[in-house]
This record gives structure tokens, sequence and C-alpha cells, in this order.
């Protein structure tokens, strides 16, 4: 309900003019909100309307990725290029692209059948992606995580200064302080383990490194005929790719008890079509290990990213605390029965 109400409110900053579908040369018929974009009804078939909120050179980076990994793994979105032969459009001071829809069902995570497709398809789509390069800095994410998460260190000692600096310390706060320190052990401890293994080296050799999809919830997967397509690559990024796997099996195992079951499912998956080193997988367990759920939820609220109401948050960070002890339980069953 709260991502609902952000996108609506999104959703109120499109200008959806008949003359900006001009610009692309489509006659619409009908327009209907899907979460942060419209889907639209056009003389040339479903289409996509989304207004794009970052740079034109991260959108030329999104475009070149999906030309580059097409010939290879062809289930992902197109872009339609307007009467100028350009992906975008500049109207009344906003950029907006149009894209074909792409036909299938989101993937249900409870559904065991579809989370192997998923990631039997996320397999395809990073071995399509090898050798990719960019120079847009931001978007390459190789070799960054250890500076990453030292800094997320810093960003959490400020959370708890600000907390500790509100005279009336909000339910939020108190929570906060009071788990603050077993979290920040959590992180140091991925640091080592990270220092410990072999990332820096998986960092240099090419077939480790891809395109990662970066944002692999439900709704950006969708299952058509046995077969993941992929949607949605605003967050995409150069990096290894069980940073991308650690993305995808956080998605799935947060609402389902941190099942090991469910993990050890999504990784033999992925190697029927793409293959995983024990060194990779150390990596991806020292990423797990990081507090991603608890550094996130204190990140929106204490900078504000989210314009949720004060209960939303005290809700979201309640419930990240209390499966403390299931994911503690999942690290080690995940150290003994896939790494071992």
């Amino acid at each position: 309900m709260v991502d609902r109400y952000g996108e609506k409110k999104y959703l109120t900053k499109y200008d959806l003019c008949t003359k900006l579908f001009d610009r692309f040369d489509l006659k619409v018929y009908d327009v209907v909100p899907v979460r942060s974009v419209y889907m639209i009804s056009t003389d040339k078939g479903e289409k996509i309307l989304k207004k794009v909120d970052y740079t034109l050179d991260e959108l030329k980076f999104i475009y070149n990725v999906l030309n580059y990994v097409r010939t290879k793994f062809p289930r992902i979105i197109n872009f339609v290029k307007n009467k100028a032969g350009e992906i975008y459009t500049i109207w009344d001071g906003d950029m907006y692209c149009i894209m074909d829809t792409v036909n299938g069902t989101e993937c249900n995570f409870s559904n065991p059948i579809e989370l192997n497709i998923a990631a039997e398809g996320l397999g395809e789509f990073h071995l399509a992606s090898e050798g990719f390069k960019t120079g847009i800095y931001n978007k390459s994410n190789n070799g960054k995580l250890i500076d990453s998460f030292k800094r997320r260190i810093q960003e959490m000692e400020f959370f708890k200064n600000i907390a500790n600096i509100h005279e009336k310390k909000t339910e939020f706060d108190e929570i906060f302080i009071k788990n603050w320190s077993y979290y920040i052990e959590e992180i140091e401890k991925s640091i080592i383990l990270l220092q410990q293994s072999h990332y820096y080296k998986l960092c240099s050799e090419e077939d480790k490194v891809v395109v990662c999809h970066h944002d692999l919830a439900y709704h950006n997967i969708l299952i058509n005929e046995n077969q993941a397509y992929f949607i949605d690559f605003d967050y995409a990024i150069i990096d290894l790719k069980v940073h991308d796997l650690c993305n995808f099996i956080n998605k799935v195992i947060k609402n389902f008890a941190f099942d090991i079951d469910k993990t050890n499912s999504i990784i033999n998956s992925y190697c029927n079509k793409n293959n995983l080193s024990r060194r990779e997988l150390e990596v991806l367990y020292a990423m797990l290990d990081f507090p991603n759920d608890f550094y996130t939820i204190a990140r929106d609220y204490y900078s504000k990213r989210k314009e949720w109401e004060e209960e939303v948050f005290l809700d979201r960070l309640k419930r990240k605390t209390r499966y403390k002890e299931d994911r503690k339980e999942f690290l080690q069953e995940f150290r003994d029965k896939i790494l071992n």
C-alpha cells in the first residue's frame, strides 16, 4: 500500500499531452497507470511510457546494455524510437521514453517452478552480458564493495548520532539505537569476510564480471511459456555476477523466513546455465552476511528517502529486527550446506 501511494504521487508528475505521443509517431487510444509507469494502447500495439529521472548518459548506458545482450538473450525490454530516431523525447523539461511491452505474469517467488525459471534466466542473462564495458563511473561497481561497506558503517554512525540528538526519541529511534551495535558488527564481519576472500581477484577475471540487473524484485521478472523475461533496468550496473545473485536471494528469502532450501534451489538452477566457483560462493556468502534490510530501512528513515508514515517505517523496522535469529541460522546453514 505504501509503495502504491508513492507511485500514484509520482505518476501525477507525468505530462500525458497528445503532442508528446506525436513525437513518437503514436496514436494513443487509452492510458492506464501501472506502478510508476503508464501502459498505453496505441495504433502500433501496447507500449510503456516512462518518465526518466536519471541522466541521458545513464539512459544510453541502459540502451547499450540491452543492445549488447539482445543478440544472445532477447528476453528483455525494447525501446521505441521517436521520429528523430532517438530513444527519448524531452517534453516540458522532462525526459520520456517509450518501450514495447513484455508479455508474461509477474514471477511468483512462492512457486518453486517459477523461482527456478527466474534463476536459470538470470544465469543466461549474465552469460550474455559478459564483456560489456562502460566509462560511466557510477555504473561500474566492480571492485568497490569493501569501500562501500566501510562507508555504510560511517552512515550508520551518522544515523545513530541523529537518533541520539532527538530530545524526544521516537520508537524507531529507540529500536535502532538498541540494535545498532549488533548490525555494525555484522557489517564489520562482512568486510573481513570479503578481505579474506578472493574478491579482488574475481573482480579482475572477465568471466566473473557481468551486467547486473540490480533490482530483481518479483515484478521485474516476467514468466512466459516457462521462460524468464527481465524488465526495468534503471539500476543496472557492472559488477560480479554474485552481486546480482545476492540481490535476488535477498529479495526472495526475506518473505520466506530465510529459507536455505530456496537459496540452494536458486543457486542450483542458476548453475544449470552459468557456472559458479567455490571462490564466488565464498564472496556471495560475505555479501549475504551484510545486513542490507536493516541498513536500508535506517537509511530511508534518517535520510528521508521515502515519504512514508512513521508507523510504516516502524512496522518495517520491527519486522527486520524480529528475524535476527532466522538470519543468523540461515547464514550458518549456508556455510554448512552450500560452502562445505
